[in-house]
């Protein structure tokens, strides 16, 4: 039943910016805090950042300063504005609630390289 579809992942050069989609269904989407992880390879997913439903944020340590998460309750969309992109951003980007995490979409490819 819940659905999250992540997109707008690609390739981009250090400094490079790109914005980041999650499109959720199944769940009451503006009453839900919303988070977005990632995960590199050979490490374990790690959190990201999180709207609450009132749209108040956190960061990771990693990326603030650089990456806004916002949301569009009206569209059920969850947003991830990526500034000042490291080699080190380079993951699967996934979104997901924050309080219940039982299911997880395919994520969207994030590449910093030169």
């Amino acid at each position: 039943q819940v659905q999250l579809v992540e997109s707008g992942g690609g390739l981009v050069p250090p400094g490079g910016s790109l914005r980041l989609s999650c499109a959720a269904s199944g769940f009451t989407f503006s009453n839900n805090a919303m988070s977005w992880y990632r995960q590199a390879p050979g490490k374990e997913r790690e959190f990201v950042a999180t709207i609450t439903g009132g749209g108040f944020t956190n960061y990771a340590v990693s990326v603030k300063g650089r990456f806004t998460i916002s949301r569009d309750n009206a569209k059920n969309t969850l947003y991830l504005q990526m500034n000042s992109l490291k080699p080190e951003d380079t993951a699967v980007y996934y979104c997901n609630r924050l309080y219940s995490r039982n299911y997880w979409g395919q994520g969207t490819q994030v590449t910093v390289s030169s």
